[in-house]
């Protein structure tokens, strides 16, 4: 017992030093008024391989976490900002770590982060759409405008840069988190996190063929 206590108190600590660092990368790596309102910020890196080593539902908190502090200390958009940028990086950090997690390959590590980028920008559009007039006080039609030239380029830029700074940075975290004694050499997943993991597919696979079919019909409406 003094054993998996101790076990968990070292990857809470692991998490805890992830989330710190992610909040950093927010706040002072990013790079603001891309498109006039919108920014890039590598938190969703590290908050990614945070996942991809400790699981999906970890990784969530974690997002939360960061988004959270960057709400009560450097955005300006207050809640909706709060739930835009949390959707963006739950969906990222979500569908990628879910998938790769289950088996710990290259292959589904590529497979979950394209998934991933898939998911982000539809989600994102359809955020965009329903949220930007709220916030900005602009038409709906406006947005839509903004859709082609300006949101898609932006998400899909973001997502694939995130995408390969996992793949490059994941194997130097990990190997840093080792030699530190905070996760084992060897990670196992057991049942429980096995049958969590099935859920999660499940209702992330409804959340993105909703919103698929959402995106779908916003594009009818502009084509």
């Amino acid at each position: 017992m003094t054993g998996k206590r101790t076990e968990r108190v070292k990857a809470v600590s692991a998490m805890a030093m992830l989330t710190a660092l992610a909040i950093v990368a927010d706040i002072f790596l990013r790079i603001p008024n891309i498109g006039g309102f919108l920014t890039y910020e590598p938190k969703d890196v590290i908050l990614t391989i945070g996942a991809f080593i400790f699981g999906p539902i970890p990784g969530l908190i974690m997002s939360l976490v960061v988004c959270t502090v960057e709400m009560i200390t450097i955005s300006t958009t207050g809640p909706i900002g709060l739930l835009m940028n949390f959707l963006a990086s739950g969906v990222f950090v979500g569908v990628s770590s879910v998938i790769y997690y289950r088996k710990k390959t290259m292959a589904r590590a590529i497979i979950g982060l394209v998934s991933a980028s898939v998911a982000m920008i539809g989600v994102m559009l359809l955020w965009n759409y329903i949220m930007t007039p709220i916030y900005m006080g602009v038409p709906r039609e406006a947005v839509l405008e903004l859709f082609l030239p300006v949101l898609i380029p932006f998400n899909a830029l973001k997502a694939g840069l995130n995408a390969a700074l996992v793949l490059l940075l994941y194997k130097a975290v990990v190997t840093a988190l080792r030699k530190s004694s905070l996760i084992p050499e060897r990670e196992s997943n057991d049942g429980a996190n096995k049958k969590t993991n099935t859920v999660i597919v499940v209702v992330v696979s409804a959340l993105a063929v909703a919103t698929l079919l959402l995106v779908l019909l916003i594009f009818a409406k502009i084509l």
